[in-house]
């Protein structure tokens, strides 16, 4: 297992959520289908925090760029066990969601080049995949996104569109 493979997975399932947003309507990023707990904004949002969670906090602790990058609240309203808000009057527009998603994947692309082998060997309390490791982590981030693009698939059928794939 290689730094290299972990940054080419994470890359590789952006890129899949990218072709899966990109086929997305952002009017559509708010509406929840009948029966669904979950919606296109609060998928992407949580897609941040996790990134940032697994591929920048846990691998450097916070930094003062990271209120730049995402702020807290931020943070708090995507974490595992929030709720997806409805009114898209009371959180951001699809469109800074999307920039602080992209700003975290960019910051990650920037900084993990500068991961060492020893530290990436440093141990982690789950979530992990592969090992117990901050390497671990990177891999679990491409496992994760992937295990969302998922869910905005069966969002975008849910919401009339056709399959991307």
């Amino acid at each position: 297992m290689s730094l290299t493979l972990a940054i080419q997975q994470i890359e590789f399932a952006r890129d899949y959520i990218l072709g899966l947003l990109a086929e997305t309507d952002e009017a559509d990023w708010y509406r929840l289908p009948a029966g669904c707990p979950t919606h296109l904004a609060w998928q992407v949002g949580h897609l941040a925090m996790a990134e940032y969670g697994l591929c920048l906090f846990r691998q450097r602790g916070r930094q003062e760029i990271d209120r730049e990058i995402m702020p807290s609240d931020f943070r708090k309203g995507f974490s595992r066990g929030s709720l997806p808000e409805t009114d898209p009057a009371k959180f951001l527009p699809p469109a800074e969601i999307r920039a602080i998603f992209d700003r975290v994947h960019a910051q990650v692309l920037i900084e993990a080049s500068s991961f060492t082998t020893d530290q990436l060997k440093e141990p982690v309390e789950a979530p992990f995949a592969v090992e117990a490791t901050k390497l671990g982590c990177l891999y679990f981030c491409s496992h994760h996104e992937m295990l969302h693009a998922g869910q905005i698939g069966l969002l975008r059928r849910l919401l009339g569109k056709q399959p991307v794939r």
